[in-house]
């Protein structure tokens, strides 16, 4: 639908919030709401600068999420489930916001995360931060609720301007706390967050998150990744980790430079064993496409396989899901 595009770069947008639209748009939501505006609007840097800054609100009243968000959701739903009927809605939601779900439900799920383990310095801390965390509206990170309303009518006028111009926000009787958006975001095609030299999503203040390929890592780990060696990738303890510095190594190099000896070898390709102390055995099968390349040189490929594979053949026929006395093709590509 038209309005997924849209939303998607919403989503995914980075750089400096348009402060006075975000407030306008804020303003809508309160009298939409049927509440008074908030008498200020305090912007912070980051979600964690937001929470911290919550904590710091004087006379504030109490949370309005409820009015200004949740109950407007709710009711706009309804609405169009009865009109649509529930496959029309769900045919609608699988066009437009089932499109942006999964990434941004994960995102939002990490900057969560990431903001518990900045402020909750001690085990007792963490309940008051989820607590605070609770409370606030996703803003850009709501982009996919606001990609199935758009287009229906201006009930959510004000929460659709906050997004496409601000990150979170926490409404309350009488003040507000708004994030900026952050100033880089970047993201596999997958949509998962994944950086390989500095932070896979950073705010202005500092805050950020690193990532592999959406596996979550400390900063000082991705320093190292070019510095790797075998027996460093062989040393770490903890078998994600080392699941990462394979995959940024290279299995390949891994096997070269480590001397390793293949397992087994037939008509289809070799396989090769890497032993992973307290983890599964890595599986791979090297592979020679038939085809040659412009330069008349043959591509080799490495195919992972699972840990209990046998026969270069097994592992080849498991990638196209058969078992290996199927797997007989009548030529190569």
């Amino acid at each position: 639908m038209q309005y997924v595009d849209s939303w998607r770069t919403v989503a995914a947008a980075t750089g400096a919030a348009d402060r006075a639209a975000a407030e306008d748009g804020i303003r809508l939501a309160y009298r939409s709401a049927g509440l008074a505006e908030p008498e200020r609007i305090v912007w912070a840097d980051s979600p964690r600068a937001a929470v911290e800054a919550v904590g710091k609100l004087v006379d504030a009243g109490r949370s309005v999420r409820d009015e200004v968000r949740t109950h407007p959701w709710a009711r706009e739903r309804r609405r169009m489930y009865d009109e649509l009927g529930p496959a029309g809605w769900s045919a609608l939601w699988s066009a437009t916001g089932a499109q942006l779900w999964e990434t941004t439900a994960a995102l939002a799920d990490r900057i969560r995360s990431g903001v518990v383990a900045d402020l909750a310095r001690r085990p007792e801390d963490e309940t008051g931060v989820r607590l605070v965390l609770l409370d606030a509206v996703l803003g850009q990170h709501d982009a996919a609720w606001l990609a199935a309303f758009d287009g229906r009518g201006g009930r959510l006028d004000g929460l659709a301007a906050v997004a496409r111009h601000a990150g979170w926000w926490w409404p309350y009787e009488r003040a507000v706390v708004i994030s900026e958006r952050p100033q880089e975001l970047y993201r596999d095609e997958a949509g998962r967050l994944d950086r390989g030299d500095g932070p896979a999503l950073a705010y202005r203040d500092g805050f950020a998150l690193y990532a592999w390929r959406g596996m979550p890592v400390p900063a000082e780990f991705l320093e190292e990744l070019n510095s790797l060696t075998p027996k460093r990738i062989r040393e770490e303890e903890n078998a994600e980790l080392r699941r990462v510095m394979l995959e940024f190594y290279g299995y390949d190099r891994y096997l070269t430079e480590s001397g390793a000896e293949p397992v087994h070898r037939d008509e289809t390709g070799v396989l090769w064993r890497i032993a992973m102390n307290g983890d599964e055995d890595v599986v791979m099968v090297e592979v020679v496409n038939s085809t040659p390349e412009p330069d008349g040189t043959h591509r080799v490929y490495w195919l992972r396989v699972p840990p209990g594979t046998r026969t270069a053949k097994d592992g080849v026929a498991w990638t196209f899901g058969l078992a290996g006395e199927a797997y007989a093709p009548v030529r190569q590509t």
